[in-house]
């Protein structure tokens, strides 16, 4: 059953890239491209509505994708599509989020202090920094929300920081150098709140010859807090921000949902993030 599953996906992924000149789209990146919808927008076989109505699974993705990037949406898999697909990306799936949404089922902690511990250590940066990096980026959500953030030397924290290669314990594991830079769960017990960032990616404290720890590490740490991907280019929260050579972090405000979300219902959830506040 899984194989038939499959080439169905093959077959409607080849109608996908019917228009597009034999040489652009090769087997190798329709393959990566099933992969990536299956990884990032819940890709799957399906006999629904959609289907009954004409419209091929892979289509239907390829169209959500391409809205979400803002990209001309053809529901075929074309030169731009490819491009955005290659770029080196945040680990969490993109579908179902809104323009600054948070995960399903409204997940926040009940709490507003938070504890954090480094579990262990990139060889590319000294512990210092990679600390630095960590707090600062820690920080950056502490001075929008009421939570407070403290370090644990041992024991089980509420975020747990960790560098891994490949299958890495979670069950999502990693991609080797570029593709996914790192991946955090929203709140919840167990693994929820862990933040893991890919040891076969350079990173770096300040040099933009590498991706900038600081910034991966405050993306990530938004998801660790409830936060979904944003559709807009410029939010902290977009899946690619995290490799902007820049310092200064910049939030956006969304009219519909003006509040950080991730904290404490009881607690003042409805610090409103202005347009034009940074951090440097």
């Amino acid at each position: 059953m899984k194989a038939i599953s499959l080439s169905l996906l093959l077959l409607s992924l080849a109608s996908a890239v019917y228009c597009m000149p034999l040489s652009t789209i090769t087997e190798q990146e329709q393959d990566f491209a099933l992969d990536y919808l299956k990884k990032f927008y819940n890709l799957t076989e399906e006999t629904g509505p959609t289907v009954r109505r004409g419209i091929d699974p892979v289509t239907k993705k390829l169209r959500e994708m391409q809205k979400f990037f803002g990209l001309k949406i053809t529901g075929t898999l074309d030169e731009d599509t490819m491009i955005m697909m290659k770029k080196p990306r945040c680990g969490v799936p993109d579908e179902k989020v809104a323009r600054f949404s948070i995960f399903g089922e409204n997940l926040k902690w009940q709490k507003n202090d938070l504890t954090y511990r480094i579990e262990n250590y990139t060889p590319d940066m000294t512990r210092a920094q990679v600390d630095d990096s960590i707090e600062k980026a820690l920080q950056v959500w502490a001075k929008v929300t009421p939570l407070r953030f403290t370090r644990l030397y041992s024991g089980t924290a509420d975020i747990m920081i960790s560098f891994g290669r490949y299958s890495h314990g979670d069950y999502y594991p990693f991609d080797g150098p570029d593709g996914t830079l790192a991946h955090a769960f929203a709140p919840s017990s167990g693994i929820g709140g862990d933040a893991h960032f890919d040891d076969d990616e350079n990173f770096t404290y300040r040099s933009t010859s590498g991706y900038v720890l600081f910034m991966v590490a405050a993306h990530e740490f938004g998801h660790s807090l409830g936060l979904s991907h944003s559709t807009d280019p410029g939010a902290l929260m977009t899946q690619t921000a995290t490799i902007e050579p820049f310092y200064g972090v910049y939030f956006k405000n969304n009219n519909s949902s003006a509040a950080v979300v991730g904290v404490c219902e009881s607690c003042a959830v409805g610090a409103c993030v202005n347009d034009t506040k940074t951090f440097e």
